[in-house]
């Protein structure tokens, strides 16, 4: 077992402490998302997600608010963020709709135990970003199949159905 899966479930929120939350299982998989819209979004060279399932996510404070921005593939994200200091905790973005949050990993109490699992968007990275050579990297996006472990496609195919359920 990886050493990150032993370490869950895991809590994070924002500075002020009013959002607090728990991811109660490892991520499906982790983004490090060097996009113009990310680096915008964030104020730094990328932004860092960890793809969850929203019921695996847990609400240990207040209610964040959930604002909708626009994204550069015109279907906008729904971005939750504290009411209070108005730091974002995680987002929904519309290819995943609200069953998959992408919690932004800085805001978790130990942000060190999730490293990014892949770089994706790196063709519009910031030159002064160095990738390690150890961690795929794409220039833009990805086949999931070729880049996550099997438990995680398992768990997207169960959410999948669960979804299209009646």
């Amino acid at each position: 077992m990886p050493e990150a899966s032993r370490s869950f479930p895991v809590e994070g929120g924002c500075d002020c402490r009013a959002v607090r939350y728990r991811m109660e299982s490892a991520p499906l998989f982790v983004h490090c998302c060097h996009c113009r819209w990310c680096q915008r979004g964030s104020g730094a060279a990328f932004a860092l997600n960890a793809m969850i399932e929203a019921d695996r996510v847990t609400h240990l404070g207040v209610e964040p608010e959930v604002i909708d921005t626009p994204s550069e593939s015109g279907a906008g994200q729904k971005i939750a963020r504290c009411p209070r200091c108005r730091i974002a905790v995680w987002s929904n973005y519309a290819g995943s709709g609200p069953a998959v949050r992408f919690v932004r990993v800085g805001t978790l109490d130990n942000p060190d135990l999730l490293p990014p699992d892949i770089h994706i968007f790196t063709a519009s990275k910031q030159p002064r970003v160095q990738l390690p050579a150890d961690v795929p990297a794409v220039p833009e996006y990805y086949d999931r199949a070729a880049y996550w472990p099997a438990e995680s496609l398992a768990r997207r195919q169960a959410l999948l159905q669960r979804a299209s359920s009646p």
